[in-house]
C-alpha cells in the first residue's frame, strides 16, 4: 500500500495525462504512463489518477496496456466505483483481435480484488478456455482457480472442473500444467486433483514436451498414482529413467522421489537410484547458490539416514570454504561427522580441527562438538586433538572442550584417565558456568549451585572407581545408534518427505508450523464469519457489538483530515518480536472488513500502517499500527468519529484478535482492555 506523497506531483501528472498534445505523441504518452507506474512502485499514492489511467488503456500499444493493467489491479480495491469502468475496458479488450491483448486483459480482470467481481469475469473466463490462442487459454485456466478463490466457500462448479480435466489433453503443454495447478487449487477441500491411469500415462507421454518447471510439476502429481502391477511400475520407471540425468536440480529431485516411492517394495532398485543421483546431488551440494546448496545438503543428510557411507568416497566435497555462511558450514560438518570411517577419519578430523579456531565462536564450538561425537568411535585420535585445543587457552574453546569431555567420559570410560590428566590448569579459562565444580564449592554464593558443586567434589573424594560407577552408569542416548548397532532407517521411512521442505525444517518443526498456520487460518475464518453475522440485521441489535461495513470507502485525504482533528481514543503497546509482513497484515485485516489506507514497505524502520473501518451506524474508526523493531513493540492507536465507548471496546477487541491470530503477541486481548486508554470527549 502507498504512503502519502506530494499532492502537487499528482496534480502535475493529471494535467499531463489530460494534455491532448501529449496524447497525440504515443512515445511521450507511454513514458508518462510509465512514470505513473514508477511513482506507484516507489510508494506514492497515485490512486487519484484512476480515471486518466483507464482512458490510457484505449491504445493498440501492448506495452502501454500492460502498464495500465498493472495500475488497475493495484488500485481497483481502493476505487471500487471507478473500477467498474476498468472492468468494462477489460471486457472489451477480451474480444480484441490480438491474442496478447486478450490474454493480458483476462489475466488482469482475474487479478482485480473487489467485491462482486466474479459475475463480471465468469463469462470471459469460459470464453478464454475455448480460445484458439494458447496464451489466452493459459490465462483462462489460471483464472478458473482465481475465480474459485474469490467465491470463497461457494460450491465448486462441476462443469468447470470437468472442462479442466478435459483440457489436460490440450496441445499446449503449459495449458496442461496450468490445468493441474488450477484443479489442485479448486479441489483442495476434496484432496486435490485425481490422477488415474489414463491421466498418468498421458502425463508421462507429454513429459518430453515440457520445460523443466513443467516436468517438475508433473512429477509431483505423478507421485499420487499407484501402478496396478509390477510391469506397469517398471514401465513407468523406464520412461522416466532419463530424467535422473537431467541438468535441472528440481527435475532430478522430483524424479528421485517418484522412483523411491514407486519402488518401495524393491530395495535394490532404490539403492540403484540413490547411487545414480550421487553425482547430481553432489553438484547441488557444491552450488554457488547458497540456498540451493543448503537444500542439497539437507537432502544428502536424509539419504545418509539409510545409507551412512553413501558419500564416503566424496567426503572432500563437503569441506567448508571461507566464504560460505555458517548455516552451510554447520550442515557440512554434520555430514562429515556421519561420513567418518577407518580410511578417512584422520583427514576429516584434521579438517574439523581447522574449524575449531574460526573467528566465529559458534562455528568453533560446533566443530569441537562434532569431534566429540566422532570420539565415540575413534576416541584416542579425538582426545589427542581435544587436548591440543586446550593449549590455545581461549575461553570459548576451553569451555566447549571440557563440555565435550564431560559427555565423553561416560560413553568411553577408557578415556577417563587421559581426560583427567588434561584438566588441571584449565579452570581459569572456563566460561561455561555449568562445568565449574571445585571453585563453586568455595566461592559460589548461590546455595543451590554450591550444594551441587559440593556433591561432585565429595563424590570425587570417594575415588575414581566409585565415580565411574555413578557417572558412567547406564543412560539412554538417542544418538547412540551407531554404537549400539541399531538398524538405520529404511528408505521408505523418509522417501515421502524427499523433495519437500521437511528435510530443511525437520519433521517436528514442520508439524508445528503447519498446525500454527491452520490454526491462524481457522481463527481468521471464524473472525470473518462473526463479522458477517454481526453485519446481518437478522441477528438483532446489540449496542455492544461492532458491525463493520465490508465495502467502506475513505480517501487518503479524508483519512488525513480526520486523523489530524480527532484525539486518541485508545492507545495500547504490546510485544512484537519480528519484522512485519505488510501483505499478511493487510490480508488479515481485510478478512474482518478493516481496510488499509497506507502501509509501509517491508524492511522500513520504524514501520507504520494506517487502517480504517466504518460500522452500519456511521461510526468511523481510524487505526495506526506503529512497530518499533528496536524496542520490539507494537503500538496500536485508535481514533473514533461519533464516539461510543462500547463500540470502541468492541472494535479494539477485533483489532487485537487479528494481531493475536498473526501469532506475534501474548495475552493481547487483556492488554487491549487494560487501563492504557484515553477517551475522546462526547
Amino acid at each position: 500500500m502507498p504512503y502519502y506523497g506530494s499532492e502537487d506531483t499528482v496534480k502535475e501528472l493529471r494535467r499531463a495525462l489530460a494534455n491532448p498534445g501529449l496524447q497525440a505523441d504515443k512515445l511521450r504518452y507511454r513514458n508518462l504512463v510509465l512514470k505513473v507506474i514508477r511513482y506507484m512502485s516507489q510508494g506514492l499514492d497515485v490512486s487519484a489518477l484512476f480515471m486518466e489511467m483507464v482512458k490510457a488503456s484505449a491504445t493498440v500499444d501492448v506495452v502501454q496496456k500492460k502498464l495500465v493493467y498493472l495500475y488497475m489491479c493495484t488500485y481497483a480495491a481502493l476505487k471500487p466505483n471507478l473500477a467498474l469502468l476498468a472492468i468494462n475496458t477489460l471486457r472489451k479488450d477480451n474480444t480484441d483481435p490480438n491474442p496478447m491483448v486478450r490474454g493480458l486483459a483476462l489475466r488482469s480482470m482475474c487479478s482485480l480484488r473487489m467485491p462482486g467481481i466474479s459475475e463480471y469475469i465468469q463469462q470471459p473466463v469460459l470464453n478464454g478456455l475455448r480460445d484458439k490462442a494458447s496464451y489466452v487459454r493459459r490465462a483462462a485456466v489460471l483464472g478458473c482457480a482465481k475465480m474459485q478463490t474469490l467465491q470463497g466457500d461457494a460450491e465448486v462448479d462441476g462443469a468447470m472442473v470437468n472442462e479442466l480435466y478435459a483440457m489436460l489433453r490440450d496441445p499446449d503443454p503449459i495449458v496442461m500444467v496450468n490445468c493441474l495447478r488450477a484443479l489442485e487449487e479448486i479441489l483442495k477441500r476434496e484432496g486435490g486433483v485425481v490422477i488415474n491411469k489414463p491421466i498418468a500415462h498421458h502425463l508421462l507421454n507429454r513429459m518430453k514436451d515440457l520445460d523443466h518447471w513443467g516436468q517438475s510439476e508433473v512429477l509431483t502429481f505423478l507421485v499420487r498414482y499407484k501402478p496396478r502391477s509390477e510391469d506397469e511400475m517398471f514401465a513407468i520407471l523406464n520412461i522416466l529413467d532419463g530424467f535422473l540425468k537431467s541438468s535441472q536440480p528440481n527435475v532430478v529431485m522430483a524424479t528421485t522421489k517418484l522412483f523411491l516411492l514407486l519402488a518401495e517394495n524393491f530395495p535394490n532398485v532404490q539403492t540403484d537410484v540413490l547411487e545414480r543421483i550421487k553425482g547430481p546431488l553432489l553438484t547441488i551440494c557444491t552450488s554457488e547458490c547458497y540456498e540451493l546448496c543448503f537444500l542439497g545438503l539437507c537432502h544428502a543428510r536424509e539419504i545418509l539416514r539409510s545409507s551412512p557411507g553413501h558419500f564416503s568416497g566424496h567426503y572432500k566435497k563437503f569441506y567448508c570454504t571461507y566464504s560460505e555462511p555458517n548455516y552451510i558450514k554447520y550442515q557440512k560438518m554434520e555430514i562429515l561427522r556421519d561420513l567418518v570411517n577407518d580410511e578417512n577419519v584422520q583427514q576429516i578430523l584434521e579438517e574439523l580441527q581447522t574449524y575449531c579456531t574460526d573467528v566465529s565462536v559458534e562455528l568453533a564450538q560446533m566443530a569441537i562438538l562434532n569431534i566429540g561425537r566422532i570420539a565415540r568411535m575413534y576416541s584416542e585420535k579425538c582426545v589427542v586433538i581435544l587436548k591440543g585445543l586446550l593449549g590455545l587457552k581461549q575461553g570459548h574453546v576451553t569451555s566447549a572442550v571440557i563440555q565435550t569431555f564431560c559427555d565423553l567420559v561416560w560413553l568411553c570410560p577408557q578415556c577417563t584417565e587421559t581426560v583427567c590428566e588434561a584438566l588441571p590448569g584449565c579452570e581459569e579459562y572456563i566460561k561455561d558456568s555449568e562445568i565449574l565444580v571445585e571453585l563453586l564449592a568455595e566461592e559460589e554464593l548461590d546455595m543451590v549451585v554450591r550444594d551441587r558443586g559440593l556433591l561432585y567434589y565429595r563424590l570425587l573424594q570417594q575415588g575414581v572407581e566409585q565415580v565411574k560407577q555413578i557417572v558412567c552408569g547406564p543412560r539412554s542416548d538417542p544418538s547412540l545408534g551407531v554404537i549400539s548397532g541399531q538398524a538405520n532407517e529404511a528408505v521408505n521411512g523418509w522417501a515421502k518427505d524427499f523433495n519437500t521442505l521437511i528435510p530443511v525444517y525437520g519433521q517436528e518443526h514442520w508439524n508445528r508450523m503447519m498446525a500454527q498456520k491452520e490454526s491462524s487460518f481457522g481463527n481468521l475464518q471464524l473472525l470473518a464469519i462473526n463479522s458477517e453475522m454481526d453485519s446481518n440485521p437478522e441477528h438483532g441489535e446489540d449496542s455492544g457489538s461492532v458491525r463493520l461495513e465490508s465495502n467502506a470507502q475513505l480517501s487518503p485525504e479524508q483519512f488525513e483530515e480526520y486523523w489530524m482533528c480527532l484525539e486518541d481514543a485508545k492507545v495500547v503497546t504490546v510485544d512484537w518480536h519480528k519484522n512485519p509482513c505488510p501483505e499478511a497484515i493487510q490480508a488479515a485485516f481485510q478478512t474482518v472488513h478493516i481496510q488499509s489506507i497506507a502501509i509501509s514497505r517491508a524492511g522500513t524502520h520504524p514501520w507504520k500502517a494506517y487502517l480504517f473501518a466504518r460500522n452500519e451506524t456511521g461510526s468511523l474508526f481510524l487505526t495506526e499500527l506503529f512497530i518499533d523493531t528496536g524496542r520490539k513493540s507494537l503500538q496500536i492507536t485508535v481514533k473514533q468519529k461519533n464516539t461510543s465507548e462500547e463500540l470502541l471496546n468492541s472494535f479494539t477487541t477485533v483489532v487485537g484478535s487479528v494481531i493475536q491470530t498473526l501469532g506475534e503477541t501474548e495475552d493481547l486481548e487483556n492488554a487491549l482492555l487494560a487501563t492504557q486508554e484515553q477517551h475522546c470527549p462526547h
